[in-house]
């Protein structure tokens, strides 16, 4: 019996590249006939790998990645990743705080409880389209979305119609939630704060490849983080990680991993996204590194306690190129949340705007981020379930949407009981060192780390 590992084989990453070189502007059509004239199938949808190809079909997938990777993108000089050629290509990038004001442990204890909440009410929906979330909530008399999902009541025609994320559905329903599961929304913060921790605010990007190696299991990575912990293996060092056979570039991976960095730096924003893309940039480029500055900065706003959701925001497009994808979907998600009245309407504009990207990219995503935060207007319950209820990456951006408004709610008490006594103060996870830890203990972790006299040089 053979081992097929997703997310890494030549011959299911052409028909991921030949997408991406789509969204970017390479012109691929001539390597796309030949792939597809030798039997090679396109993107899947939603899984990780393809119906397994026959063997002759990897030479050629290995060569057909060699060659889409020369292909000039003609929207580089606007989408760098450099960090000196975003900066110039930001306007408005925020000024670094000389006097940066403090941030409370119980406002991070909201943020990580908010962070845990907002991720497990996505969990058992991930990789379910619109209308079946929307059928599922509806069938048990959930929507517009309040609270957890349920499996009692549900008609069993609908059940196998579609069915909840069977690796979730276990440990995130409302009958059988006890902690906070394991997830990878909640593994990389967890590393963040293991990588202050060890190597200090000035760590390099080779400082978080070799904490990866000696702390993240290779099997709790995916997509782009999986195939760059597969370059570390062979030997290939930052940033041509993040580039090297790597089709999810710009997917959402660098986000999820962005809030810590955000989180130690209240009201920085400018410090924030330079230390978000130094982590990001192991794994991503152009929108996929914007991802998580934008994350890194809003998250940084809010925790300075000085704004309300539409500034921490505002300050997190301050250093996103202007020009980029990511800028104009952001943007795009907060005009579409105030031009509808309910949320479902602004669902449906953005996915008839994006649904041609792959469910886990970071566009669609931050538009969704953005328009969930945006009508939401701060409201922790409206924030996570707006964000869960409009598809996509469901737990990531119920997780990201919680951690921001968590921030703003101040405290564990301002959040509803409905959300955060089921997590029980316990989170599982393989991460050395924090498994079954409670959230106001990694409060505590992460208050520390915001006292850069107690961090290492």
């Amino acid at each position: 019996m053979k081992v097929r590992v997703t997310w890494v084989q030549p011959e299911d990453l052409v028909g991921h590249e030949l997408r991406q070189a789509a969204e970017d502007g390479r012109d691929a059509r001539a390597i796309a006939r030949r792939w597809y004239e030798a039997g090679g199938a396109p993107a899947p949808e939603r899984a990780g790998a393809s119906t397994p190809a026959a063997p002759e079909l990897r030479a050629l997938a290995e060569r057909l990645l060699d060659e889409l990777a020369l292909l000039e993108s003609p929207l580089e000089a606007e989408e760098p990743t450099e960090l000196t050629a975003i900066r110039a290509a930001c306007p408005d990038w925020p000024a670094p705080r000389t006097d940066p004001p403090p941030v409370s442990q119980d406002r991070l204890h909201a943020a990580w409880l908010g962070r845990a909440a907002g991720c497990l009410l996505g969990k058992p929906v991930e990789k379910l389209p619109l209308a079946g979330i929307r059928a599922l909530a509806r069938a048990t008399g959930n929507w517009p979305l309040a609270t957890w999902f349920t499996a009692k009541g549900l008609p069993a025609e609908l059940a196998a119609t579609y069915p909840w994320n069977r690796r979730s559905a276990h440990t995130s329903l409302a009958e059988n939630i006890d902690g906070m599961p394991e997830d990878d929304d909640l593994n990389h913060p967890l590393l963040t704060v293991l990588l202050l921790q060890r190597y200090g605010p000035s760590f390099t990007t080779c400082d978080l490849a070799r904490l990866w190696l000696d702390e993240l299991p290779a099997g709790r990575t995916f997509t782009a983080e999986r195939v760059a912990y597969r370059n570390l293996l062979d030997g290939i060092e930052p940033p041509h990680t993040a580039r090297y056979r790597n089709p999810f570039r710009e997917w959402i991976g660098a986000l999820i991993r962005a809030d810590v960095h955000g989180w130690t730096h209240p009201g920085d924003p400018s410090a924030a996204a330079e230390q978000a893309h130094r982590d990001a940039v192991l794994t991503h480029t152009a929108n996929g590194v914007y991802g998580a500055m934008f994350t890194a900065a809003a998250l940084a706003e809010a925790a300075g306690g000085e704004s309300d959701v539409h500034g921490a925001l505002a300050a997190g497009l301050r250093v996103v190129p202007a020009r980029s994808r990511f800028a104009h979907a952001v943007r795009f998600g907060v005009g579409a949340a105030r031009g509808e009245n309910g949320f479902d309407a602004v669902a449906d504009r953005l996915h008839a705007e994006y649904g041609d990207y792959h469910w886990v990219h970071v566009l669609p995503n931050a538009a969704l981020l953005a328009a969930a935060l945006t009508h939401a207007d701060g409201d922790f319950s409206d924030s996570i379930c707006r964000a869960v209820s409009g598809g996509w990456d469901t737990d990531s951006n119920g997780a990201t949407a919680g951690s921001l408004a968590g921030l703003l709610a101040g405290s564990p008490n301002a959040l509803p009981d409905r959300w955060t006594t089921p997590l029980k103060n316990r989170l599982a996870t393989s991460v050395p060192g924090f498994d079954s830890i409670g959230f106001d203990a990694l409060a505590g972790q992460t208050h520390r780390l915001t006292h850069k006299e107690a961090l290492r040089p």
